[in-house]
């Protein structure tokens, strides 16, 4: 695989977000840096006594092995002391070194052998619960949050289907096992039974069965109308089946159990706006600035509820006190800016772009006032504005020439966008991400022997740069030269031991070693990389593989699994074209 996989995220629930802002959501705890204090290791649960010497010994270089920095050995210690002692504490030690290995399959065997050994416990639960949604394992997560809840832990099982509904899974097998668990626990024992209730009733409305979920909310509200949850199911289940009186109303209902609270106020402004109230809207939204005076981040998020619905003036009220204030956040200059281009101000809408200071929206702004330019038939002044750009923004040189690149593609103008890329390595050869841009051009181009040559200085200048080392191997390892497969392992190989964690370095090894013969220790390694990442590309290696391996049924759910996915799915597609017998 030539470079990082990256799955684009999809537009969700146009209230969640805030709603989660001003709730608060409980998750994984951030995994703290190794350089943030002198023992990372100083919070782990104590080593206790009656060890023989070789598991004294193990236990000493794994404890000295995470001092020095080498948390994969730690963690692989911690870990066969547990499992020898059956210590759920070492087990726990382990699971801590490993979250600072940023290997997630590490991290992920230590979480396993903790709640094997403590099978009663929390802790491992939830990360389990939060390693399968990261890796996107949404089913997975659930059976997690499950095991939560059999044990009578809050499993926040509505906020679960409210965030798989935002990433546009699919809802019907999340529905069926949480029907399972329903019927299997039965409600009237569960200590949080409603919020299984409501969990069900949001995923029965997203597939169709909104009389089933309507029956359910009732059946609670009977027996449980104190419920702020409740009523903020109900309202948000009804702003999604654009029924906004009924959402004003569940509104109120919760307001009245829990005043004051501040998402009942949000839901309220959105069902006035959808009913044209926007001065009711606004009414509701200055109490919520009231209660959170000095949240630069609700006021944004409340701008932005505005301009959703096309409510400029009332999205610049709010944003006009951030951009005049002494730490403006970068995003309000952001929405000024898309607010102005909305009202055909082209060159006041640029200098709100430019505002934007170097974060999570720099790239976009520059990219969006480049674009509107562009829109306005003005490409020499885009052009001219990301060269300015770069000039004042050094850091983010090669991001801009980057941008740039694109979007004189984008123009079809691809000559030029090579142009660019020649000139700019010539002023600096030893651009990395430049480089690297360049050569995957190349490949996209057939032109194999223009990339090999712009990766090969990448390596020669930095031969700890993985992203290269594996982009080059993975390219070889594809070409399926047998003269050159040796040379692909060892570049793949390298990769991996300066990333153990990669998923696609991990496809990339899978792939190099199918193609070298060998698909049994091939399958080990495709297998490891899909449940990291189930990615369609990472699906294709691993399907052909199976199908070589004669193992067929599982080679056509692998391609089924993701052909329910993904609405554009090539990699599957010509892996079909080749295999048809593989089509589920």
């Amino acid at each position: 695989m030539p470079s990082t996989l990256i799955r684009p995220s999809r537009h969700g629930l146009a209230v969640l977000g805030l709603t989660v802002l001003l709730g608060g959501c409980q998750g994984l705890a951030p995994i703290p840096s190794a350089k943030s204090q002198e023992d990372p290791m100083a919070s782990a649960p104590p080593i206790e006594h009656g060890l023989d010497a070789e598991g004294l010994a193990t236990l000493l270089t794994a404890e000295f092995a995470g001092q020095r920095g080498d948390y994969r050995r730690a963690t692989l210690g911690y870990l066969a002391m547990a499992e020898r002692y059956n210590a759920a504490p070492l087990a726990e030690r382990g699971t801590l070194a490993a979250r600072f290995s940023n290997d997630v399959l590490l991290l992920e065997q230590a979480v396993g052998t903790w709640q094997e050994l403590a099978p009663a416990a929390e802790a491992p639960l939830r990360l389990l619960a939060g390693l399968a949604l990261q890796r996107g394992d949404w089913t997975q997560a659930l059976d997690w949050r499950l095991a939560l809840a059999e044990q009578g832990q809050h499993a926040e099982l509505a906020l679960f289907a409210e965030l798989a509904l935002e990433s546009g899974v699919d809802p019907l097998p999340l529905r069926e096992r949480l029907r399972e668990h329903l019927d299997r626990t039965g409600v009237g024992t569960h200590p949080h039974y409603h919020d299984a209730v409501l969990a069900m009733a949001i995923l029965e409305a997203a597939t169709g069965q909104r009389q089933q979920a309507e029956t359910r909310l009732n059946q609670l509200e009977r027996n449980h109308s104190e419920l702020p949850a409740l009523w903020l199911t109900r309202a948000q289940l009804a702003l999604e089946a654009d029924s906004p009186r009924q959402a004003r109303e569940s509104a109120r209902r919760g307001l009245e159990v829990s005043p004051g609270d501040p998402r009942f106020l949000l839901l309220l402004a959105q069902a006035e706006l959808m009913l044209g109230n926007v001065a009711a809207a606004e009414q509701h939204t200055a109490a919520l600035m009231d209660e959170h005076v000095g949240n630069h981040e609700l006021h944004v998020s409340l701008a932005r509820l505005y301009l959703e619905g096309g409510h400029l003036d009332a999205a610049r009220r709010l944003l006009l006190p951030l951009v005049g204030s002494d730490e403006p956040p970068p995003e309000a200059f952001y929405l000024m800016g898309t607010i102005a281009e909305q009202e055909g101000e082209i060159d006041n809408a640029l200098l709100y772009y430019r505002q934007v200071a170097p974060g999570s929206h720099f790239l976009r702004s520059r990219l969006r006032a480049a674009q509107m330019l562009i829109e306005d038939e003005r490409l020499l002044d885009a052009r001219a504005f990301l060269r300015i750009e770069r000039l004042r923004h050094e850091s983010h040189f090669s991001d801009l020439v980057a941008l740039e690149v694109e979007l004189l593609d984008e123009a079809g103008l691809s000559a030029e966008a090579d142009s660019l890329l020649d000139r700019e390595l010539s002023r600096t050869p030893n651009d990395e991400p430049l480089l690297y841009l360049r050569a995957m051009r190349a490949w996209e181009h057939g032109n194999l022997e223009a990339m090999e040559r712009d990766l090969g200085r990448i390596i020669e200048a930095n031969p700890e740069n993985a992203s290269a080392l594996n982009a080059l191997g993975y390219t070889l390892a594809d070409l399926d030269d047998p003269e050159r497969l040796e040379e692909a392992r060892e570049l793949i190989e390298r990769a991996h031991e300066l990333e153990p964690g990669s998923p696609a370095i991990m496809d990339s090894l899978g792939w190099v070693y199918y193609r070298m013969g060998d698909p049994e220790r091939a399958l080990a390694w495709l297998e490891r990389a899909y449940a990291s990442m189930p990615d369609q590309e990472i699906a294709a290696h691993l399907a052909e593989v199976l199908w070589t391996l004669d193992r067929h049924d599982d080679a056509r759910r692998v391609v089924a699994h993701i052909l329910r996915q993904h609405d554009e799915h090539p990699m599957i597609d010509d892996l079909l074209e080749r295999i048809p017998e593989l089509a589920p």
